[in-house]
């Protein structure tokens, strides 16, 4: 591991996060990640409403298992914020991601929808992506339901999250099938192919080449088994459209795998003349900012977070 070009504050942490980047390369390690990841099922926020339901698939798989969160005390109708949890579309599960549920929420009231869509290691593409396509459109249908506006959905993810993100909003985009208020697509995994630099960086913390491809096998399994072509929606970097995208915000850092693959798309959603707000930090590794919030470069990645989705919330959810 290299902590060379690390922010100082970083660099102290990065060798306590080995043991992450060894397990997240190994299939076997994979497994015995997500299984701890699954002891948050069923967490609750407290001072918020709770619910846990189960929404049909319409691509004929099982049920989907969701989390709803609500502030308490609120009568009036909020916009509907989908989120979707990272873990590389390997590992994880909605209930990882309730700090960041709660300071969305925190940020500028809103209904969370998270689902808990099956990942590769038993289930690779396109099942997890269905599964958050289909919450997409439930939380579209059921909005008022739940105490949500039905004006215009928020989608919002990080790592995998941020690629399910993306994927989601461009068949949204494609489809028309619902209406995107804005996306938060944030360090997304996005492009399987990994020919750029930043894919081939080995030696950083957290989720490097080695994790990634990993990651991308899992998931793209039976395309390749079959001799399929990877499609936009399982990899939206091959994507050569970025007309009529919603406004985005994103950010990354330099020591990162998913570098390279943000800013391209940053750029090109720029290009197409669509709103974004982008931050690049220098020296941090992936995931810096969940797992080293105390830092002063961690808060102020989720500074930028949240007081640009407070920005963009005011200006495209006003009533």
């Amino acid at each position: 591991m290299s902590t060379k070009n690390l922010d100082r504050e970083l660099a102290k942490i990065a060798p306590f996060m080995a043991p992450v980047g060894f397990l997240m390369s190994r299939r076997w390690g994979l497994k015995l990640f997500h299984s701890g990841t699954q002891r948050a099922r069923g967490k609750h926020l407290k001072g918020a409403y709770n619910e846990e339901r189960r929404i049909p698939s319409n691509h004929g798989g099982p049920d989907i298992r969701i989390r709803i969160f609500r502030p308490a005390h609120t009568d009036a109708p909020l916009p509907v914020l989908v989120y979707y949890h990272g873990g590389g579309y390997t590992v994880g599960c909605p209930e990882m991601a309730l700090d960041t549920i709660q300071s969305f929420m925190t940020a500028r009231p809103c209904v969370v929808v998270a689902p808990d869509y099956r990942k590769a290691l038993t289930d690779p593409f396109p099942a997890g992506f269905n599964d958050c396509y289909d919450t997409l459109l439930w939380a579209t249908e059921h909005a008022q339901e739940i105490g949500g506006r039905t004006d215009g959905v928020i989608i919002a993810g990080h790592s995998a999250g941020g690629g399910m993100t993306a994927a989601v909003t461009l068949k949204a985009r494609d489809t028309g099938d619902a209406k995107i208020a804005f996306q938060m697509p944030i360090y997304p995994m996005i492009d399987d192919r990994q020919t750029s630099a930043s894919s081939q960086l080995d030696k950083v913390p957290v989720w490097n080449s080695r994790t990634n491809q990993l990651g991308w096998a899992s998931y793209l399994r039976h395309l390749h088994q079959t001799g399929q072509e990877v499609p936009v929606y399982a990899a939206p970097a091959r994507n050569s459209d970025y007309s009529r995208f919603p406004p985005t915000i994103t950010f990354v850092g330099d020591q990162e795998p998913f570098l390279d693959e943000t800013v391209q798309y940053v750029n090109q959603l720029k290009e197409a003349g669509i709103p974004v707000r982008f931050k690049l930090f220098q020296g941090a590794f992936h995931g810096f900012d969940q797992i080293a919030r105390k830092t002063k470069i961690g808060k102020a990645a989720l500074d930028f977070t949240y007081d640009s989705y407070a920005a963009y919330y005011d200006e495209y959810c006003a009533t």
